[in-house]
């Protein structure tokens, strides 16, 4: 399995400490927020990573993090978004990487308490259709919110006035590239 890292986006809630650097680079307590999703995967045994960016500061994650050696890795992948096309665009421009192969993909900004490890042994054994780790939350109207039907999910509403679940889309998902 692969892994795709989305690390672009302005961070616009955060400014002015994104006016000089990606939120992806600044620190959370002794380590870039960066490295987080990083080391999710590296510990659910994903070692074949790309990192998604864009905008002013891209350049400096090749600086930081290198060919991936502070993370056991022995390359790590880049790709470039251009402008702001979201999640679709960049799992678009990751298309290349994955090449018709299972990917579990990560929000650049997420920090993971537990292993995935499972979540992705789970869903090799699955082989079809998606994992997407869902987290209950006080406050669903906040986040992306899954909506089912019996046990299947069948849409996210992004940040719905009215609910129909108490539960947050954590934005790891594990898929079949060629059937998400």
């Amino acid at each position: 399995m692969k892994g795709v890292i989305l690390a672009g986006g302005l961070g616009s809630r955060l400014y002015p400490l994104t006016k000089v650097t990606n939120k992806h680079l600044l620190p959370i307590y002794n380590k870039p927020m960066i490295y987080y999703p990083i080391q999710t995967l590296v510990d659910a045994g994903i070692t074949d990573i790309l990192i998604v960016t864009g905008g002013t500061s891209a350049g400096d994650f090749l600086r930081l993090l290198g060919n991936g050696k502070d993370f056991g890795l022995q390359h790590l992948n880049y790709t470039y978004q251009e402008g702001e096309g979201g999640i679709a665009a960049a799992l678009g421009l990751a298309e290349f990487f994955v090449h018709h192969e299972p990917v579990c993909v990560i929000l650049g900004d997420n920090i993971i308490e537990r292993n995935i490890w499972g979540t992705v042994k789970a869903y090799e054994k699955q082989r079809t259709g998606a994992k997407i780790l869902l987290k209950e939350v006080k406050d669903p109207q906040r986040f992306g919110v899954p909506v089912f039907e019996g046990n299947r999910i069948i849409r996210v509403e992004e940040k719905p006035t009215a609910p129909k679940s108490a539960y947050a889309v954590t934005g790891i998902y594990c898929f079949d590239h060629e059937n998400p």
